[in-house]
């Protein structure tokens, strides 16, 4: 009939591999929109996570592409090796300070307080022959009392930070010498639990196997994190976001697991300082404790009105730090098999500031990560390390290691008066 219109028939469906095709393509297209809206979208989610880390890390491939093309031996298995070991004892002190900084305050005295845990450590063990294990608990709550007597000056007597620690900087350095008395350097036993613990090394699956955990933990947690913003209606950002990242991370981890293990394997003190550094950014950001730390660094007068205990806060931060403090003076003494006079002192309390400040961590507070430690003193050993190689003298790096720091300062000077342009009137 002409009033009439035959049924419209559909189009063949095509082959499997037609529609396979369209619907790659169509994820495709999703996929790189998400990725474009995450890297250049207006407030999205690149723009507005920390970007501190960022110009570290690329600034960090840019110092490692030269030394290797200085010299070939900065990226080989064994000094990329050693270099993870070496970053270890300074990383430990570096992380607890980032707490610190998180208030918007210094602590100065982090390295005195782990030259002392480390001389308390060798004193009982070779000369009063307590066991190692015990010393050990010892040598790390001489860090925790150190940092609660800070903690109860500060925060309660209302001496400032920066005054309580610089005296604990000369305090403690004293006690220190007192406790070493008139032997001067003690040497611990190569096979000794404390040495083992920069010595001893896992064979090559534990890289690789630390390295696919870690990718899909990561992965895991992310996704979950972003699930629950979506279920609550808050910005959870693409999923390709989650998927770079991840996919960025699988690259590195499993890149330095090959690495390692073509030298030694996984050192036993990395993976303690990469499991330390998680621990705490858990605290930091998932824990009503982090919270409370973040709300304090970001304004005191804020913090008291949302009821949360100032005198606890300040003493428990001071606290974590002297303990980071102890743990990182013990690493450090592992590395070199000995405790002496001059533990604790030099140019160490120099790079745990300038490892967490070029980090990304703030020295106005409120900002800042555990990982921060990580990247910070992975860019100081990399130069020192990649220095000492090309035959540059100690004065050479003292500088350009100072010239790095001022740089990270000022960036983070720039980027607190974006932020409050009226704090810098």
């Amino acid at each position: 009939m002409s009033g009439t219109t035959a049924p419209r028939r559909t189009r063949p469906a095509g082959t499997g591999a037609d529609r396979s095709g369209s619907v790659l393509g169509a994820l495709d297209r999703r996929l790189r929109a998400d990725l474009g809206r995450y890297l250049n979208g207006p407030g999205g989610e690149w723009r507005g996570r920390e970007l501190g880390a960022v110009p570290v890390v690329l600034g960090l491939v840019a110092m490692w592409a030269v030394f290797q093309i200085l010299d070939d031996n900065f990226l080989s298995p064994r000094n990329l090796s050693n270099l993870s070991v070496d970053i270890v004892g300074t990383g430990m002190i570096a992380v607890g300070v980032v707490f610190v900084l998180l208030l918007g305050e210094i602590d100065l005295s982090v390295a005195s307080v782990s030259g002392l845990a480390a001389a308390t450590f060798a004193v009982l063990t070779v000369y009063q022959g307590v066991p190692e294990w015990l010393a050990l608990i010892v040598a790390v709550l001489t860090g925790s009392a150190a940092g609660a007597l800070h903690g109860f000056f500060f925060a309660r007597v209302g001496v400032p930070a920066f005054m309580v620690t610089l005296a604990g900087l000369l305090g403690w350095n004293g006690l220190m010498l007192y406790v070493l008395g008139a032997v001067g350097t003690i040497t611990l036993h190569n096979l000794s639990l404390i040495t083992s613990l920069t010595s001893h090394y896992f064979p090559d699956a534990a890289a690789y196997a630390l390295a696919a955990v870690s990718t899909a933990v990561f992965f895991l947690v992310s996704h979950q994190q972003r699930r629950r913003r979506a279920a609550a209606g808050t910005p959870s950002g693409p999923l390709a976001g989650i998927v770079l990242r991840t996919a960025l991370l699988a690259v590195v981890a499993f890149a330095a697991a090959h690495t390692l293990n073509r030298f030694r394997g996984l050192p036993l003190a990395l993976l303690i300082f990469l499991l330390v550094v998680a621990g705490l950014d858990y605290v930091l950001r998932r824990t009503p404790y982090g919270r409370r730390v973040a709300a304090l660094g970001g304004g005191v007068e804020a913090a008291r009105r949302a009821g949360i205990n100032l005198v606890t806060m300040r003493i428990s931060v001071l606290v974590i730090s002297g303990t980071m403090a102890a743990v990182g003076g013990l690493f450090l003494a592992s590395r070199v098999t000995s405790v002496g006079q001059t533990s604790g002192t030099g140019i160490l309390l120099l790079n745990v500031i300038a490892a967490a400040v070029i980090g990304g961590t703030s020295l106005f507070g409120g900002r800042g990560r555990t990982w921060s430690a990580l990247l910070g003193i992975l860019v100081i050993q990399s130069l020192a390390s990649g220095m000492a190689l090309l035959g540059i003298s100690s004065a050479v790096q003292l500088m350009v290691t100072g010239a790095v720091l001022l740089g990270a300062m000022v960036l983070d000077s720039l980027s607190h008066r974006r932020q409050h342009p009226r704090a810098a009137t």
